[in-house]
């Protein structure tokens, strides 16, 4: 039997249920939706997915009929493949303001459809599944950002250094590939994988006339995470024009093979930047599209830089999404003064994330944050600034001023 991992979402799910008229979870396939729907365990819910293609064509011939339900809550799986099927749920909802009545669960971003042109907002809770965190793998509830607002971590964090940090990057996060020891052997599922994306989903949602530069700009922009893409050079390089290089983009995005990160613009200072950063959504997938092998990897302060940064992303923005009282950004001025990561509570405060794959860290490494926090922030918020680095030791260099192990983000 194979291994079912309990998700940190499971509780949130639930809540939303009990609040919401109808909850959509979404998420690149793989990632486990199905599994984390079946772990609600209530009584009164039915069960239906559009992978079967008799149901689906079921719901395109009759999409009236297929959301009618006497089920307490009704699971539809690939929400996607019959958009026809939201008009009617509103209709539905409309007239029973009763919660749970249903659970969508989508491997795309159902804003991102032409198709779908009825809105439920005020009637629908968004819930993203992310692959697996190494916490939930582990086990282990999320602490981190609890601790790290409050400075509160213990004196020595072991267990991983940069090596075994690495290892756990190139597995990455999809259930189905963590199963598998062999490292050639996941690192082929990862290709078949995005293989079977382009091959089907894509399909599915869009109009793709030019499959070849598809596949071509996927290993361009796994490169460009953890940066501010430039679209003309990567247009240039593919020979696309920019329609179809930002429509290429934009259906990576809605199928969360990518990531942005917004930037962080609550100042008044003029020269402050206005981009969003890209991430690769999973670093197992990253580095097989990239076929990078990890020795190289760890001799290569670009590269090893690029896929920390991204594994700590994909840890930090799975912990953000439980709680609504957080958001992520990333700051960066003309100056080139940079901040991978802030995170703000709701009620002002700010925790600033550095993040280096080396073991040593020293008082340089907090130049950006400390003159963000005199000449931005100006006291007006608490602002704890933290280096996440591959060392095993939490150094307190004054207060609110800290070194911490990577290994903080999933450690108890």
């Amino acid at each position: 039997m194979s291994r079912s991992y309990t998700r940190w979402l499971i509780n949130t799910l639930k809540k939303a249920l009990d609040n919401r008229r109808v909850v959509i979870v979404s998420g690149a396939r793989q990632t486990g939706k199905t599994t984390l729907t079946e772990q609600i365990k209530a009584p009164g819910i039915e069960f239906r997915t559009l992978d079967d293609t008799d149901l689906l064509d079921l719901a395109l011939a009759d999409p009236k009929g297929f959301v009618k339900s006497t089920a307490k809550t009704l699971v539809i799986d690939e929400i996607q493949k019959a958009p026809k099927l939201i008009p009617e749920i509103k209709m539905l909802v409309d007239k029973d303001n009763r919660n749970g009545q249903f659970l969508l669960t989508g491997s795309v971003n159902l804003q991102t459809l032409p198709t779908t042109r009825e809105s439920l907002a005020g009637r629908v809770k968004n819930i993203r599944l992310r692959p697996l965190t190494v916490g939930e793998i582990l086990k282990i509830k999320p602490c981190f950002l609890e601790k790290a607002f409050n400075a509160d971590f213990p004196t020595l964090i072991q267990g991983y250094d940069k090596r075994s940090i690495f290892d756990l990057a190139f597995r990455g996060g999809y259930p189905e590939a963590v199963r598998i020891n062999n490292s050639n052997e996941r690192s082929e599922w990862y290709i078949d994988y995005i293989k079977t994306l382009i091959e089907y989903d894509l399909v599915d949602i869009a109009n793709i006339k030019r499959k070849d530069a598809l596949e071509e700009l996927l290993p361009v922009l796994a490169a460009w995470s953890a940066k501010f893409i430039d679209m003309n050079s990567i247009g240039a390089s593919l020979s696309l024009a920019k329609t179809t290089l930002d429509s290429y983009v934009k259906w990576l995005l809605s199928l969360y093979i990518f990531d942005k990160v917004k930037p962080w613009l609550k100042t008044d200072y003029e020269r402050v930047g206005k981009r969003s950063k890209l991430y690769a959504a999973d670093t197992g997938l990253m580095t097989s599209i990239l076929g990078w092998q990890m020795d190289k990897v760890m001799l290569d302060l670009d590269r090893s830089g690029k896929l920390m940064e991204t594994f700590v992303f994909q840890e930090l923005a799975a912990q953000v999404d439980l709680e609504s009282k957080y958001s992520l950004c990333q700051y960066r001025d003309r100056e080139k003064r940079e901040i991978d990561f802030i995170i703000e509570r709701d009620d002002g405060a700010l925790l600033g994330i550095e993040v280096k794959a080396g073991h040593n860290v020293s008082r340089e490494d907090f130049v950006p944050q400390v003159w963000f926090r005199d000449n931005i922030i100006k006291n007006k918020n608490p602002y704890t600034a933290i280096v996440l680095y591959s060392g095993d030791r939490v150094i307190t260099y004054s207060d609110n001023l800290l070194a911490v192990p990577i290994a903080a983000l999933w450690m108890k």
